[in-house]
């Protein structure tokens, strides 16, 4: 069994992918006290940290926290599509780097970056996958979307995952330990939740949202349900069918949800319920902190679970067969 240390944890979507995957999440840590309050309710027997990285000293864990995975996830504000055309803020990509006196205080034999694929693009992606490596890690860098590993959405992340021992791994190795289910965002949607819709030519409605829906409703024809996607940089008319994975969650409303009553279309916002089972989190994973606005954060800040399990079966399996060449 794997046991893993969860820097900027979140919500713990990551871990519960984890832990699906054969995982034990020793510690945890992250800034935002609603993250830590979720984590600690999911996972009691973790010991949670509710603070800034370059504010906790990681080697005196280093004696009693012995983890085999250094699971990460840094601030990805500054890097994601989401922020348009403003500038990033180094101080937050500094975070990434923040991750190594954790991985020398913690020497696991693996280590996983997780973070959006624009990631890339910045000037001190190679320094990272450089220092890593030097401290004698093999890097594999690959860019994986969470619908190929049996997820509902369709969310595409750059993952470093790092192996002391120097196995390699790709994509497509680890599509093989993820689920073969092809889920939509038809999957997520409570139809019989009692959540309130209003009609969609309501007064004050606003004109874009107006518009959205009726290039959905001109290529999808009347009496058909489909989801209104908002933010975002969008080439795709502003909608997506039900029939395909969820477009990527963020951190603020993002999809509102059309059905029909007759002729009538209603609309109505996807709820966090429904955007956590598209993380993965399905009915074991709760949110019982924070408010509506609160909870849709914490889920465009996750790590998709689906991801992640596959990710740590591919790893048990490897330290399965380090344990057998040993004896």
């Amino acid at each position: 069994m794997p046991k893993f240390v969860d820097l900027f944890c979140g919500g713990g979507f990551g871990a519960r992918g984890a832990v699906n995957g054969g995982g034990e999440p020793l510690l945890a840590l992250d800034a935002w006290n609603i993250a830590t309050e979720t984590y600690k309710f999911n996972f009691p027997n973790a010991e949670v940290i509710t603070d800034f990285i370059e504010k906790v000293d990681p080697f005196i864990y280093q004696d009693r926290i012995k983890p085999d995975v250094l699971l990460t996830s840094p601030e990805c504000t500054s890097h994601s599509i989401a922020k348009g055309a403003k500038p990033g803020s180094e101080k937050s990509r500094e975070t990434a780097i923040g991750i190594v006196p954790w991985v020398e205080a913690m020497q696991p034999r693996w280590v996983i970056v997780e973070n959006v694929n624009r990631m890339k693009k910045w000037d001190r992606h190679n320094e990272l996958v450089q220092t890593i490596e030097n401290l004698n890690y093999t890097v594999s860098d690959l860019l994986l979307n969470s619908a190929d590993f049996g997820s509902a959405q369709a969310r595409k992340r750059m993952f470093l995952v790092c192996d002391r021992d120097g196995t390699m791994v790709t994509k497509d190795q680890l599509i093989k330990f993820g689920s073969q289910k092809r889920l939509s965002a038809n999957d997520i949607i409570k139809w019989n939740g009692n959540y309130n819709s209003t009609l969609l030519y309501k007064s004050g409605r606003a004109k874009p949202t107006i518009e959205r829906a009726e290039r959905a409703i001109a290529k999808l024809g009347r009496k058909k349900p489909f989801i209104i996607v908002y933010y975002g940089s969008d080439y795709a008319g502003g909608w997506q069918s039900i029939d395909a994975p969820l477009r990527t969650i963020t951190t603020v409303d993002r999809f509102g949800l059309v059905t029909w009553k007759g002729n009538t279309p209603y609309l109505r916002m996807l709820q966090p319920d429904e955007l956590k089972k598209a993380m993965g989190g399905g009915d074991e994973h709760q949110l019982p902190h924070g408010n509506r606005r609160e909870k849709v954060k914490l889920c465009g800040n996750g790590v998709c679970s689906e991801v992640m399990t596959a990710i740590f079966k591919w790893i048990s399996s490897n330290q399965n067969k380090h344990v057998l060449n040993k004896v």
